[in-house]
C-alpha cells in the first residue's frame, strides 16, 4: 500500500458478508540486461541496456531495488509509508526522495528516468502518476510489481480482488525480473534464497491450526482489514492459521467494527504506519482505540492484549512479506498459541 492505505480507495463490505540487508554500497559493474522482453501485467517490458536512471515509485519495489545493491543506479524515490527495511539505511539516504506520497508526472520526468518501478496498478494507471503507455511513448520501459495483477482484478473502484491466493513464489518472480532488468541475475538469485532460508526458519515446526487472526492495516472509524488472498493471506497460510475475514476475496475490505467484534479474533496483527493520511495510523493509537471503543473493548484479542506489530510494507506483498512471517510466528509463540 503506497500510502497509510491500501494503494487505492477500497469500497464498503457490508457487516454480514464476508533481508536481506542491502549487497553492498559499492556501484555496479556493467551487466547486460535481460536478452528477451520481459512479460509484466500484460505489458512487454523491453530494457535495451541496464538502467542507470531508474525511478521506483513505491516503497517496496525501491526495497528490491536497494536490496539488490542499486543504489547508485536510482535517481529517486517515492510514496513510503514505513521506515526503510534495516540494513538499508545508508543505501537509501543516497538516493533522492522526490515525493513522500505520488509524484507528479513532470517531477518523475525531472529525474531523467530510464526505467520506472511501481508496486501497484494503480500507481501507474489513471489517476495515478501516469499510465505506463504515457512513460513508454517518451522510450520509458516501466515495470509493475507482478504480486498486484497475478489473479488480481484491478478494474473496480476498490483495492481489487482476487480469485485466488497470492503466493509468495510470486515476490521471489518480482525479484529475480528486477535483478535480470539490471542484469545482476546472480544477485537476485541470492536475494531470493536469502528470503526462502528466513520463511523456512520461521515457519519450521509451528502449528497454528486453532489460531485465528484479524489484520487492521488503517483507518479506525471504518478500517481497512485484510481479505483471504494477499500478502496477509501469505503470512496466514504459512502459519496454518485462520484468518477470520477470509470469506472475502477483496484485497483490503473497510469492515464495520460491530463484525470485527463478532468475528472476535485471538490475535490483532496491526499496521504500525507512519503516514498521516488516515486516522489511527500509529500502532499505539490503534491499541488505545480498540482498548477504549465499546464495539472492541471486550474482544478476546484486546482483554488479553494480543498483538502483533506490522510495519505497512509487511502487510504488503513485498519482501517484506516475509518479515511479517517472522513477527507474526514469533507473537504467536510468545503468547502460546503456537508450539
Amino acid at each position: 500500500m503506497p500510502l497509510a492505505r491500501p494503494a487505492r480507495a477500497a469500497v464498503l463490505l457490508a457487516a454480514g458478508s464476508l533481508l536481506l540487508t542491502g549487497c553492498g554500497d559499492a556501484r555496479p559493474a556493467p551487466a547486460k540486461a535481460a536478452a528477451v522482453p520481459l512479460a509484466n501485467c500484460g505489458h512487454e517490458v523491453r530494457v535495451a541496456a541496464p538502467p542507470r536512471h531508474a525511478v521506483s515509485l513505491n516503497q517496496g519495489t525501491t526495497e528490491i531495488l536497494l536490496s539488490l545493491g542499486l543504489a547508485d543506479r536510482l535517481a529517486g524515490t517515492a510514496t513510503w509509508t514505513d521506515p526503510v527495511m534495516k540494513g538499508l539505511e545508508k543505501a537509501d539516504a543516497r538516493v533522492p526522495r522526490i515525493a513522500d506520497n505520488n509524484p507528479s508526472f513532470e517531477r518523475v520526468l525531472d529525474a531523467d528516468p530510464d526505467f520506472v518501478a511501481a508496486s501497484f496498478v494503480s500507481t501507474l494507471g489513471k489517476g495515478g502518476v501516469a499510465t505506463r503507455e504515457q512513460f513508454e511513448k517518451l522510450g520509458v520501459p516501466t515495470y509493475v510489481s507482478p504480486s498486484d495483477c497475478a489473479g488480481k482484478d484491478n478494474s473496480g473502484d476498490g483495492d481489487g480482488a482476487r480469485d485466488k491466493a497470492l503466493g509468495i513464489d510470486t515476490v521471489y518472480g518480482e525479484v529475480r525480473d528486477l535483478a535480470a532488468v539490471f542484469g545482476l541475475k546472480e544477485r537476485g538469485d541470492e536475494l531470493v534464497a536469502s528470503l526462502q532460508q528466513r520463511m523456512k526458519k520461521a515457519t519450521s515446526g509451528i502449528d497454528a491450526s486453532d489460531v485465528t487472526l484479524l489484520y487492521w492495516f488503517a483507518n479506525s472509524e471504518c478500517p481497512y482489514m485484510a481479505g483471504c488472498c494477499g500478502a496477509p493471506g501469505i503470512i496466514t497460510r504459512a502459519l496454518g492459521a485462520k484468518n477470520v475475514l477470509d470469506d472475502t476475496h477483496e484485497e483490503w475490505p473497510q469492515v464495520n467494527w460491530e463484525t470485527v467484534a463478532d468475528r472476535d479474533p485471538d490475535v490483532l496483527v496491526i499496521g504500525d504506519l507512519t503516514s498521516r493520511s488516515q486516522t489511527a495510523e500509529s500502532a499505539a493509537k490503534k491499541i488505545a482505540f480498540l482498548e477504549s471503543n465499546p464495539a472492541t473493548k471486550n474482544m478476546d484479542a484486546v482483554r488479553h492484549k494480543r498483538y502483533v506489530l506490522l510495519s505497512g510494507q509487511a502487510m504488503n506483498p513485498t519482501i517484506r512479506t516475509v518479515e511479517g512471517v517472522e513477527q507474526v510466528a514469533a507473537g504467536l509463540r510468545e503468547f502460546g498459541l503456537a508450539k
